[in-house]
């Protein structure tokens, strides 16, 4: 699977969001300042390209809808960082977030809660 670049990612939660749609529709969607319609469709052709977004085509109108669901990217995308960032430890990143502060120790405990269910239920 390859890497999205920031604009590509950010029509692909768009579609993540709306499951399929046209392309005025991905133009409403994009919250905040809106590129060029032009921009938004060459950005589709190259998620199409890349093998993200699949093309239904209608008369003269085309539906855009996510080939890669967004949890499938996500986790991809998470184990990059980890590896890349992390030497490839989900410790090392619990570590990092504890001297951040990005954690509280609420959120750790369900971490451990949620792990250790997982754990309960590979037996």
């Amino acid at each position: 699977m390859k890497t999205l670049t920031k604009a590509e990612e950010q029509i692909m939660q768009v579609l993540w969001k709306l499951e399929k749609a046209y392309l005025r529709q991905i133009m409403d969607a994009i919250p905040g300042q809106k590129p060029h319609q032009n921009t938004v469709a060459t950005l589709l052709k190259i998620l199409f390209d890349k093998g993200f977004v699949g093309i239904r085509v209608l008369g003269r109108q085309h539906e855009y809808y996510p080939l890669v669901s967004k949890e499938e990217y996500s986790k991809r995308t998470m184990k990059q960082i980890i590896k890349g960032y992390f030497e490839g430890s989900f410790s090392n990143v619990v570590s990092f977030m504890v001297r951040e502060k990005n954690i509280s120790i609420e959120e750790l405990e369900k971490l451990l809660q949620e792990i250790k269910k997982q754990q309960s239920r590979k037996i």
